[in-house]
């Protein structure tokens, strides 16, 4: 049987175009749970939002968080949800569009 292809939503791809202009830090939680290492790596470094946190858990797996000025969130809800955070909206005006070709007859 056919797998089917998954619908990529347009809104979450801008929110992960957005993203991509925010500085990043990647960790290992080691004994921590991931949010747990994430929430001290912020308190010790003293990490300014908004900055997107790659928490290694294991050789396999990495969990991604956003950390934004109302506090620490999933990557994957940021980027569904861009519009709501101020400091994403500040990097979404300076970021250019791409142009769209309009056709006139």
């Amino acid at each position: 049987m056919a797998r089917r292809r998954k619908r990529k939503s347009r809104r979450r791809q801008e929110g992960r175009r957005i993203l991509e202009h925010v500085p990043q830090f990647s960790i290992e939680s080691g004994e921590d749970k991931p949010v747990t290492a994430a929430r001290k790596f912020i308190q010790s470094e003293g990490i300014v939002p908004p900055a997107l946190l790659l928490v290694k858990r294991n050789e396999h797996t990495t969990d991604r968080y956003f950390w934004a000025e109302k506090g620490l969130f999933g990557a994957q809800y940021a980027e569904e949800n861009h519009f709501l955070f101020p400091s994403l909206r500040v990097i979404d005006n300076t970021i250019e569009k791409p142009a769209v070709a309009v056709r006139t007859s």
